[in-house]
């Protein structure tokens, strides 16, 4: 058997959070700029990528119906791509609603 003194200390825990800090006394808690800003920044950046997506979807569009030399099954992919991503987006704002929604309902 081994004596204690050479056990090795425990691990520290995983913090999933990152740098998040401990509450406050006064019940808040302090968050990194950088991290609200970068989700900001992610999500903005997102929208920004649907919007356009959708807006070349539909110029592709137009100049196929305005009669211009373009290839019917890149409109329809590009159409395709749009409404995917525009899908996706509402899934997304969806689970940020319902995560909000929860984290509203949590008693204190």
């Amino acid at each position: 058997m081994k004596p204690i003194s050479s056990l090795a200390p425990p691990p520290r825990p995983v913090n999933p959070f990152g740098t998040l800090s401990s509450p406050q006394p006064d019940g808040t808690s302090k968050v990194p700029k950088s991290g609200i800003d970068s989700f900001a920044k992610l999500l903005s950046d997102q929208v920004g990528n649907v919007n356009s997506m959708q807006n070349n979807a539909d110029g592709m569009v137009h100049s196929l119906l305005t009669g211009a030399d373009v290839n019917e099954a890149e409109v329809l992919t590009a159409v395709q791509k749009a409404d995917l991503a525009f899908r996706m987006l509402l899934q997304v704002r969806n689970k940020l609603i319902e995560a909000y929604r929860e984290v509203q309902q949590i008693q204190i």
